[in-house]
């Protein structure tokens, strides 16, 4: 019987053959924590008495980024003192999010990387075994340069059929969470495939892998193709391509299907990640704020398709719209193409790269009662940082149509103007 992707990587970084559900100590390539999860795992690190990390660690200033108050600046200064004290690398504000920049830089195929951060998970579109992991887990492994982990059994997720036009990645997986359930995939591996997964962008596909751990998921895996080669070539990291596959006879613990020619776009409700439905079933909604960014959606393929909507359109008089890219690399990108002029020149407003307004520590922290469309990830009640306001999710393409309209919108009406 065949290794599933998730089996196969922990078997090629161990040297020997491991199924789901087996123990086992794997070797660490790559660590990475933030602002709000560093120091405590520098704290835990610190009791171990080691002076050096066993591994290579990054340490980034993604989440308040520029820092709104002197106890967050004083943490960054912390992770950056660490750094340079220990051969850790520190990425400062204006970087971006921490995801974001290990898939452009970093991750490669076959790797273990682990993340105080639940969406490190993004990395598994381009194969590699990425996890979220608390920070006392992380210390340890800083400490070792491994941890243990439970091999995961995997869903097989097989996509299929030719997306509609204003039909994207995101809807992808929001309808798949919809199926699935918030703990529908507890401590399993999600593994895309099929022709629609083989066909999209390693951009489509992190943000299937992002979003893989709101279904419980333990990682979400994609195989390394040629999709993964150009994307890497791009990134001038060519020679770190290798192909991974999951065998043809792997063992599933499930099947799910996906055949996406008449999905439509799709629209998480509040207050959660699961509570999904077709733009057509949405009713009037109108909306106070759009945000367009974060580690899911805030990559140069989704503001393309945005900006496709906004060009030579106004933002509804009644509606903040916020565009935050994900990295340096995709406001320069784009900046060069032109992108970020539209979002202006439509009335919006660009944030510095970085997590902006998701997680509510600063930048578009939504008043009592308002409503806001988002492309991020988490609608949990006060996700923003107001638990009195509400959060929808949905793609960029619906962002961009509901930002023009002042209520949730499907972009296919834009298809016809």
């Amino acid at each position: 019987m065949g290794l599933t992707l998730a089996e196969k990587i922990i078997s090629q970084r161990i040297g020997e053959e491991v199924r789901a559900e087996d123990i086992v100590v794997v070797p660490v390539d790559l660590l990475l924590a933030h602002e709000g999860t560093g120091p405590l795992a520098l704290d835990r690190f610190g009791a171990l008495e080691r002076t050096r990390p066993a591994t290579q660690v990054l340490f980034f200033s993604d989440h308040a980024a520029p820092a709104p108050r002197r106890e967050l600046s004083n943490v960054q200064k912390r992770l950056h003192t660490f750094a340079d004290q220990t051969g850790a690398r520190f990425y400062p504000p204006g970087e971006g999010i921490c995801h974001q920049i290990v898939a452009e830089r970093w991750a490669r195929p076959g790797q273990i990387i682990l993340g105080a951060d639940s969406h490190t998970c993004t990395a598994g579109a381009l194969a590699a075994f990425a996890t979220g992991m608390g920070s006392t887990d992380i210390a340890v492994a800083m400490a070792l340069g491994q941890t243990w982990l439970r091999v995961p059994p995997s869903i097989r997720v097989e996509v299929d059929g030719s997306l509609p036009p204003m039909v994207t990645a995101k809807d992808v997986i929001l309808h798949l969470i919809g199926l699935l359930g918030a703990e529908g995939a507890n401590y399993q591996a999600l593994e895309f495939g099929g022709p629609t997964v083989a066909a999209m962008s390693v951009e489509e596909r992190m943000t299937l892998c992002n979003m893989a751990v709101e279904a419980g998921a333990k990682t979400g895996l994609c195989a390394a193709d040629e999709q993964t080669h150009q994307f890497l070539e791009s990134c001038g990291r060519a020679d770190d391509y290798t192909p991974l596959a999951p065998d043809p006879d792997a063992r599933y613990e499930r099947w799910v299907h996906i055949p996406v020619d008449s999905l439509s776009p799709q629209v998480a409700f509040p207050h959660f990640v699961d509570n999904v439905r077709p733009v057509e079933e949405v009713g009037d909604v109108p909306v106070d704020q759009v945000f367009i960014g974060t580690c899911t959606n805030g990559r140069l393929s989704d503001f393309r398709i945005a900006a496709r909507i906004l060009q030579g359109r106004r933002v509804h008089p009644g509606v903040r719209l916020l565009v935050c890219p994900a990295s340096r690399q995709v406001y320069l990108d784009a900046l060069r193409e032109g992108l970020l002029q539209v979002f202006v020149e439509a009335g919006g407003l660009i944030l510095p790269p970085g997590c902006g307004a998701c997680v509510g520590v600063h930048q578009g922290v939504l008043a009592d009662g308002e409503r806001c469309l988002s492309t991020q990830n988490r609608n949990f009640q006060g996700r923003m940082g107001n638990p009195e306001a509400e959060i929808y999710l949905a793609s960029p393409a619906t962002a961009a149509a509901t930002a023009v309209r002042g209520r949730i919108t499907d972009p296919r009406e834009f298809l016809q103007e």
